[in-house]
């Protein structure tokens, strides 16, 4: 028996085109204009995601039948809010520089509506184990389009990857720099942010025309 149904793989794949939580859906939007200016700290964004969404669904859904309805809301806060306390503690035990770059962005994870929005939609209403394939497909949907924005944002901006210097040295004029090429500063920007998620919007929204049509 196949470990991964149909059903099952579109789960994960189709948050990362078709029902992207951030291109589709459009949430989470607050986070890739915040900290998006480094690939770092978006990968990392998108890893703590993955884990708090991904886990976070599990115990949702196996708490489910036992939750009563009118508290609904302040336990799933509650399993949020531990689970982004142990991100927020491991990030300071193993990546202190990078969780003072993230700072307060690591605790609004705890407000971040793809979170609540897929307890709310799926975890209550679906077994461990796909509401844990449906949490790591959103988390990694919102991850992917976090990780091309910090792509180009720091590519653009600081002429660097992951800190390392790609297109050369400014200072130095070497690589493209030699050449007469600037840094471009908007990029750094958090309205550039935007830009680059609507111009994903407009690729994907192209390609798909019948996501266009459904509208």
């Amino acid at each position: 028996m196949a470990l991964l149904s149909k059903k099952d793989t579109k789960l994960i794949l189709d948050p990362l085109s078709d029902d992207n939580p951030i291109t589709i859906q459009v949430l989470g939007i607050c986070s890739a204009l915040a900290i998006t200016a480094e690939l770092e700290a978006s990968i990392v964004m998108a890893i703590s995601v993955m884990f708090v969404l991904g886990l976070g669904n599990v115990v949702i859904s196996l708490l489910r039948n036992i939750i009563p309805s009118k508290i609904r809301i302040i336990v799933q806060l509650i399993v949020v809010a531990a689970l982004v306390i142990i991100v927020d503690l491991i990030l300071k035990a193993f990546a202190y520089e990078l969780s003072k770059t993230l700072s307060v962005f690591v605790g609004l994870i705890i407000t971040n509506c793809i979170i609540m929005g897929r307890f709310e939609a799926f975890a209550l209403a679906n077994r461990p184990w796909r509401s844990f394939l449906d949490g790591i497909g959103n988390a990694a949907g919102y991850g992917l389009i976090l990780i091309i924005v910090g792509f180009f944002r720091e590519l653009l901006g600081s002429g660097s990857l992951l800190g390392f210097k790609v297109l050369g040295d400014p200072i130095s004029k070497t690589g493209l720099y030699a050449f007469g090429y600037e840094n471009n500063g908007f990029m750094l920007l958090s309205p550039m942010a935007l830009i680059i998620v609507g111009l994903i919007i407009w690729v994907q929204r192209s390609k798909n025309k019948a996501l266009i049509e459904e509208e």
